[in-house]
């Protein structure tokens, strides 16, 4: 119990200025004690202020106090120095290079445990006792160690800002307030706080928001891997088991067409050896009449020979012989020659349906897709060049060099006959595929028309652009504006649109049609899906002279 008694003295008695026993001790007007040294620096530092203060309960002083030895401090300080309590306490934390500092510590500085925004200066749990035991320093605005105070004093005038200019979006002092920013739009700090506090309450309900749409979108990805994996898995196990049917009733047929071979090969062989044995044996009795005829032939009686000769049956036909034709050696080689031709046949079919099957794998319908772009800048970012095809134009549109621009002309100018070529009145489509996703514009020069993209395979002879289920067009003139695809209208309010821009993502099946001003407008949006490549189209209205043209975007 003497021993904490003796601490507490210690505390007691210590400078609250560098927290040890105080040297030289002195006391001030207010009566609080201080080393001389220590309220010496500390008043150093406040004479360019012309005021000063005591760092402990902020009563100033003006002019700068004599200080004066307090002796009977100066003895009870070396008494407890004798007694070896005198030494700084091990316990004290001292501010590192990337700490506060406490302001007041003029020896090595403690870890300020606080900052006050009123009196802009930064505080140790010693010289921060003040706050809490003074009634006028209980007012002041405590927060956490800042390095930044010198920030809130006012470069002009050396005042603490505590004003707001919503004018020019600035922290401020009083003096500004009738100074250089006199006339704004001025508030307290505070009152500003609390509007930008409301407004970062609301920024961070967004983000929060966004945060779990973010999460929820983390968990349907999830379920998408799942989900392509499964079907994945499942595709590959199915196509093998169904190419595993294909190559076994191939081999079937194989087999089949084989025994079918060695079958008739086995049949002809027979027959072929049946009439060869036979020609052998009429051979060999032909050989023995041969050698009759030889002998009667040296018989030297020649009653006796024509008496023999007249006994000669006639010579008898051989019907073997006379059966065999002799044609080129031509058996099965005809099987092999129509297997070979159903074999190309096949591999003609499977190549034109395997770019299919590869692009049904490449274009599948995953989460995972770009945003939709917003501004004419983003749209930008995805325009193709698009020229026209010349094969397809119209007898009565004029290209011109650069493939570009077309122009409706009264006379027919008599193109050569191309199967692509429209007869449907003044259509022309483009020579390029559009991209996957693309953007691209057209200026109307005159009464307007038609935009349009369009499969390839797209009526030529029948319906216009719009009118069948394979092309869809926005019209633009000076009567109506309308959307068509497959013979049925949307009407689309507003005036003539001089230029339109077509936006085009094949892969989200989206087309837009936006009118191209000095703002960007969408005028028509169709959710569909693509099933073959599109073209760019475009339909001259009734007017010769109109033109319309693609318009460089790059």
């Amino acid at each position: 119990m003497a021993q904490k008694g003796a601490e507490l003295d210690q505390v007691s008695f210590s400078c609250s200025i560098c927290l040890d026993l105080p040297k030289d001790p002195v006391t001030i007007p207010c009566g609080h004690s201080y080393c001389m040294k220590c309220i010496e620096n500390f008043w150093d530092e406040e004479d360019k202020k012309g005021v000063h203060s005591c760092p402990q309960c902020r009563l100033t002083f003006k002019p700068r106090p004599t200080l004066v030895k307090n002796i009977m401090l100066a003895a009870l300080t070396e008494q407890l120095k004798m007694t070896g309590l005198g030494a700084s306490p091990s316990t004290h934390s001292y501010a590192g290079p990337e700490d506060v500092g406490c302001d007041i510590c003029t020896a090595r500085k403690l870890k300020a445990t606080k900052s006050c925004l009123i009196c802009l200066f930064s505080y140790c749990e010693k010289h921060l006792q003040p706050h809490y035991d003074v009634a006028r320093l209980k007012k002041h605005q405590l927060v956490e160690p800042s390095k930044h105070l010198h920030e809130n004093i006012c470069s002009r005038h050396d005042e603490v800002m505590k004003m707001f200019c919503r004018t020019d979006q600035q922290s401020i002092c009083y003096v500004c307030t009738v100074d250089e920013h006199k006339g704004h739009d001025i508030v307290s700090g505070a009152a500003e706080r609390m509007e930008k506090q409301k407004e970062l309450e609301v920024r961070k309900e967004d983000i929060q928001q966004k945060i779990k749409d973010g999460e929820k979108n983390v968990k349907l990805l999830q379920q998408e891997v799942e989900a392509i994996n499964v079907s994945a898995d499942k595709a590959v196990q199915d196509n093998e088991e169904i190419f595993l049917e294909l190559i076994s009733f191939i081999q079937k047929r194989s087999s089949e067409l084989k025994q079918q071979i060695r079958s008739q090969q086995e049949s002809e062989v027979s027959r072929v050896k049946d009439v060869q044995e036979k020609l052998e044996q009429e051979i060999c009795e032909l050989r023995k009449e041969v050698a009759e005829l030889e002998y009667l032939s040296q018989a030297e009686d020649h009653n006796q020979f024509l008496k023999s000769f007249s006994s000669l049956s006639d010579l008898t036909e051989s019907n073997c012989s006379s059966s065999i034709n002799v044609r080129p050696l031509r058996y099965f080689e005809d099987v092999t020659a129509a297997v070979s031709e159903l074999s190309d046949l096949l591999q003609d079919v499977l190549n034109e349906k395997w770019t299919n099957i590869s692009l049904r794998v490449t274009k599948l319908d995953i989460l995972l897709s770009e945003p939709e772009p917003k501004t004419r800048e983003d749209h930008l970012k995805y325009s193709q060049e698009i020229t026209l095809d010349p094969n397809t134009a119209h007898m009565n549109l004029l290209l011109s060099e650069d493939n570009r621009k077309v122009t409706l002309m009264r006379k027919n100018l008599n193109y050569h006959n191309h199967p692509e070529r429209y007869s449907v009145k003044f259509q022309i489509l483009s020579k390029e595929t559009l991209s996957e996703r693309c953007y691209w514009e057209v200026q109307w020069g005159g009464n307007g028309g038609y935009i349009s993209v369009a499969y390839k395979n797209s009526s030529k002879t029948g319906n216009g652009f719009g009118q069948d289920e394979k092309s869809w067009a926005l019209l633009c003139n000076q009567h109506s504006n309308h959307f068509w695809h497959n013979n049925l209208s949307t009407p689309i309010p507003g005036s003539v649109f001089s230029r339109v821009g077509v936006y085009l993502d094949q892969r989200a099946g989206t087309l837009s049609f936006y009118n191209i001003s000095e703002t960007m407008t969408l005028l028509h949006r169709v959710q569909t899906t693509f099933t073959q490549p599109l073209y760019g189209g475009i339909r001259m209205y009734h007017h010769f002279g109109d033109t319309a043209e693609i318009c460089k975007l790059t």
